[in-house]
């Protein structure tokens, strides 16, 4: 079989039963000549090409309007492996299992918390958003509750959690009102640290951990207050914190400004880390794009889930008699930049920081002290005091290297296994 290639002539097949004469070959001019490959002895001959004339004309296009349409796949790259496909393979595995995504909001009452919300994702998800009736609704007290959603958009679904905090700041006495917070927090470190040790664990352990604290600072205009260190202080060791400037248009643009810069200054002075922290920037890259947002760090965001219509445009914000204030606008507020680090561009970094620093930090000081619980308040004296008051039943099992002795005296555990694999304390009357 005889593959003709030309470049202008079509593709011709023909059978041949003589084999070609490899050595044949000259040197031709591009418009005189064409050089014919033959398969069967993987010589080439070049033949002097020749200009049909009117008698040909009618075979010639006979045979073009006989020959068949081929389509061809394109050429792939002889050195080509595939590793690139991998890429596809994670993404339709994350499109059939989804995500997951917990976020938490504090603040006092009237801060707008539920309503930012709302604006982030364009839909009435927040806790109050789904209360019914007045009497459902949480008393003003330092509880947690939370609310959680199946949302999809092009075909991606996430399950998102928001835990509210209905209470925090609202008493005269605020003292220690931070420790309901670090104790769910905690909690939900612990139950998924449980779900991680169980010999016959889930294939995929449910993640309730919180991956980003919304903090909502009044306007004041002033500087930060007590409680707003002291809660920021302590949380920033076990979570994500992302400070926002609540209701930021009843500042002017000089005062926000300068509010911000007062609100920078008391996070440097304190020693308070928030997102994105600068020791886990990874690359250059990522710490370029990452100090743009340090650098707006409080953000001055307006919330509303009201629609307007501006200029022809469909627009969320908040209608004045002065006008109307775009909530998307950043001329107008910083809640765009805000959206964008939550969701667009960081929100996978923040779960994977979650997961990595402050869920690992939580898991190696969680199994070093044994049943001590790092959210209840209680120190490591007050759990040896317990502990004496108690008749200590020890459990062994064959796996947990205990050395017995016969006799009087205590056995000699291992020290380096934890504390709450050995020993079981039973209180007795």
């Amino acid at each position: 079989m005889l593959i003709i290639h030309s470049d202008k002539a079509p593709l011709i097949t023909d059978e041949h039963s003589e084999p070609c004469d490899p050595g044949g070959g000259g040197t031709f001019s591009a418009n005189t000549s064409r050089r014919i490959e033959c398969f069967n002895c993987l010589g080439t001959e070049v033949v002097p090409s020749y200009t049909p004339s009117m008698t040909d004309a009618p075979r010639d296009s006979g045979l073009k309007q006989a020959a068949p349409t081929r389509t061809e796949k394109p050429a792939v790259d002889f050195g080509y492996v595939g590793i690139d496909a991998i890429l596809e393979q994670m993404r339709r595995k994350a499109m059939k299992q989804g995500f997951e995504f917990n976020i938490m909001v504090v603040g006092q009452s009237g801060l707008g918390k539920s309503t930012l919300i709302n604006t982030l994702f364009k839909s009435k998800i927040s806790r109050k958003s789904v209360q019914p009736t007045p009497e459902e609704r949480i008393p003003k007290t330092i509880e947690i509750k939370s609310v959680t959603h199946e949302i999809e958009e092009k075909g991606v679904r996430m399950k998102l959690t928001v835990i509210d905090t209905p209470g925090f700041g609202d008493h005269i006495n605020n003292e220690n009102c931070w420790q309901p917070i670090m104790k769910f927090i905690n909690d939900q470190y612990e139950k998924y640290l449980q779900e991680e040790i169980n010999i016959n664990r889930k294939k995929r352990i449910p993640d309730t951990r919180v991956h980003c604290c919304i903090y909502f600072i009044p306007a004041t205009g002033h500087s930060l207050r007590p409680l707003d260190i002291e809660f920021m202080k302590r949380l920033s060791k076990v979570v994500n914190i992302v400070p926002v400037i609540a209701k930021a248009d009843t500042l002017t643009l000089e005062e926000r400004e300068y509010f911000k810069q007062r609100i920078t200054a008391d996070l440097l002075a304190n020693g308070i880390d928030v997102y994105p922290q600068k020791e886990f920037d990874e690359d250059p890259e990522d710490r370029l794009v990452n100090e743009k947002f340090r650098e707006m760090i409080p953000f001055a965001v307006v919330g509303s889930d009201q629609e307007y219509q501006v200029n022809g445009r469909r627009i969320l914000g908040r209608k004045t008699k002065w006008g109307t204030i775009e909530v998307e606008n950043t001329t107008h507020c910083e809640f765009a930049y805000l959206r964008d680090l939550l969701i667009r561009t960081h929100m996978q970094n923040i779960k994977d920081i979650t997961s990595n620093i402050h869920f690992e930090a939580y898991r190696v000081k969680r199994l070093n002290e044994g049943q001590s619980v790092l959210s209840n308040g209680m120190t490591d004296k007050e759990l040896v005091a317990n502990e004496m008051k108690s008749v200590v039943k020890i459990q062994f099992s064959p796996f947990c290297g205990v050395k017995r002795h016969h006799g009087i005296g205590m056995p000699e555990m291992s020290s380096s296994l934890p504390h709450f694999l050995l020993v079981q304390a039973v209180a007795t009357q």
